[in-house]
C-alpha cells in the first residue's frame, strides 16, 4: 500500500509554518502520521524543494503541463491518481487503501511479533 502525495509550494508540508495555521495542512499532516502507523508507505513531494520528482512522474508531469499548478496538491494511492485540486480526507484514503480508520482515542493494535 502506498500513497503520493505531491503538494504545491509551500516551506513545509506540516501547516504549521507561516504566519497563520493552515489547518488543512495540520488534518492532512495526521492523517499521514496514522496511515504510517497503520503500515502504509506514504511519500511527499514539494513542488518548491522537489521539483524534479514532479517532472518524473509519468502521471503528475502531463497533469500539471495541462492545468499548471493549480492542479496540485496530487494524490496518487497503489499508482493511480485519486484526487487533483485538493487533498482527501483520512477515511477516503482508508476506503481507497481497503483499511479501516483509527478511532481516535483508539490505539492502533500492534502487529505480532515471532
Amino acid at each position: 500500500m502506498k500513497i503520493e502525495i505531491y503538494d504545491p509550494p509551500m516551506c513545509c508540508s506540516s501547516g504549521l509554518c507561516g504566519p497563520a495555521l493552515d489547518p488543512v495542512l495540520v488534518k492532512m499532516n495526521d492523517a499521514v502520521l496514522a496511515l504510517k502507523k497503520q503500515g502504509v508507505e506514504v511519500e511527499r513531494f514539494n513542488l518548491a524543494q522537489q521539483p524534479k520528482a514532479f517532472m518524473e512522474n509519468p502521471d503528475v508531469k502531463p497533469l500539471i503541463s495541462k492545468d499548471g499548478k493549480n492542479i496540485l496538491p496530487v494524490t496518487i494511492v497503489n499508482g493511480t491518481v485519486f484526487k487533483t485540486g485538493g487533498y482527501p480526507a483520512y477515511e477516503e484514503l482508508c476506503r481507497a487503501l481497503g483499511i479501516e480508520p483509527v478511532r481516535q482515542g483508539k490505539p492502533i493494535p500492534l502487529k505480532m511479533m515471532q
